[in-house]
């Protein structure tokens, strides 16, 4: 199986991720919303120095170089497992995976945050409205969605007893 033919699906999310981005920042300004549903899916703008569910150190700087640190390992471990993987399925979630990663990356380093603007209202059992996001984390979801649905439904390798 030629597995830099996937390479493509990283590269898509990142140029997807990043014209997103950068149209968010050109024309809404931070904290402003637009409702593009009633209630269920808006668009905002938050730069976001920490990393998912906005988890942070409290400090933008050691939130930098720690988040930095952690993708540029994510992204070489991501790669060692593209190339160990026999599975199309697990090769794709590993490259949305990658892209994901990647297009975070890219703000973290050029503007010091991420830009996250969808913003969406599940039902109310958890919180009012889920956390603001962005297409890059839409790509690492959908990745681990899938390799939770394979590992759980498809996968065919016999379990071993320790």
């Amino acid at each position: 199986m030629k597995k830099f033919h996937y390479f493509w699906i990283p590269l898509a999310v990142i140029i997807l991720d990043q014209i997103s981005k950068i149209l968010v920042r050109n024309y809404i300004a931070v904290g402003d919303v637009i409702k593009i549903t009633r209630k269920f899916i808006w668009i905002t703008c938050v730069q976001n120095t920490g990393a998912a569910f906005s988890f942070s150190f409290g400090n933008a700087i050691i939130n930098k170089i720690i988040f930095i640190s952690i993708t540029i390992v994510a992204i070489i471990l991501i790669i060692y497992f593209i190339k160990k993987s026999n599975s199309r399925l697990e090769i794709i979630s590993f490259a949305l995976i990658l892209g994901g990663a990647v297009g975070n990356l890219i703000d973290r380093i050029v503007i010091g945050s991420v830009t996250d603007f969808i913003w969406c209202d599940f039902p109310d059992f958890l919180m009012k409205r889920w956390p603001v996001f962005n297409i890059a984390d839409s790509s690492i979801v959908i990745a681990i969605c899938l390799m939770i649905g394979y590992t759980l439904f498809y996968r065919k390798d016999p379990v071993e007893d320790k």
